[in-house]
């Protein structure tokens, strides 16, 4: 995933951005209007995280030139304000999520991770890579021109890591995402497994591992 934060605050933009880095998430700061029109011109981002008290414009501007130019990036609205007509304004016009001041870095994190997986989803019908076809809508996974027989766990599992491609996922998260429930495989090899059987039936390097515990599909 790789996110554009638009935010004049030094402090809280670089706090933002690095802690995003810690887990695996790429990031770049706009804190003037010349480097955001840069940025949303020139970079393909997953999801904007958009301050809605700049100095330079106002953020229904920004929201507005945004979708005139086509972009339907998700954006998620930083915002000290929480009136209930606040909430509509946005939500209604263009905006997807928001997060009041001050918040939590872990909670802006999972929104982020929410918005990406529901726009990859709305995104992914069939997707190819290498020598592999995967029909989310079906459930079929062809290689060259001969499908694969993939169990339900296996395809879901494949099917997750392709969601949050690029970034590597531990193992407790593809247990509550992919299982439903870490407490109760948290002991069990069931992740190791299943991502072994995987390689043997599509290939070998797609699926890599990162420092033992993380899993990943670049």
């Amino acid at each position: 995933m790789k996110v554009l934060i638009v935010e004049d605050n030094i402090s809280l933009s670089k706090n933002i951005s690095e802690y995003l880095k810690l887990k695996w998430i790429k990031s770049d700061i706009s804190r003037d209007w010349v480097s955001w029109l840069d940025s949303i011109m020139n970079n393909h981002y997953d999801v904007i995280i958009l301050d809605i008290n700049l100095p330079w414009k106002s953020w229904l501007d920004i929201c507005k030139e945004v979708r005139e130019n086509g972009n339907n990036t998700p954006i998620i609205m930083l915002t000290s304000r929480s009136t209930t007509e606040d909430k509509i304004l946005w939500l209604n016009i263009w905006a997807d999520d928001y997060l009041w001041k001050p918040f939590d870095l872990e909670e802006l994190v999972s929104r982020l991770e929410a918005l990406y997986r529901r726009t990859a989803t709305n995104k992914m019908n069939i997707v190819n890579i290498a020598d592999l076809e995967i029909d989310f809508t079906k459930r079929s996974v062809k290689k060259w021109i001969e499908s694969l027989e993939l169990s339900t766990l296996e395809f879901d599992l494949l099917k997750y890591l392709l969601q949050n491609r690029g970034k590597p996922i531990d193992r407790k998260t593809l247990f509550e995402n992919v299982w439903g429930d870490f407490e109760e495989h948290m002991l069990s090899r069931s992740v190791d497994v299943y991502i072994s059987s995987l390689r043997k039936k599509i290939w070998n390097d797609l699926i890599e591992t990162k420092k033992w515990f993380w899993y990943l599909i670049n």
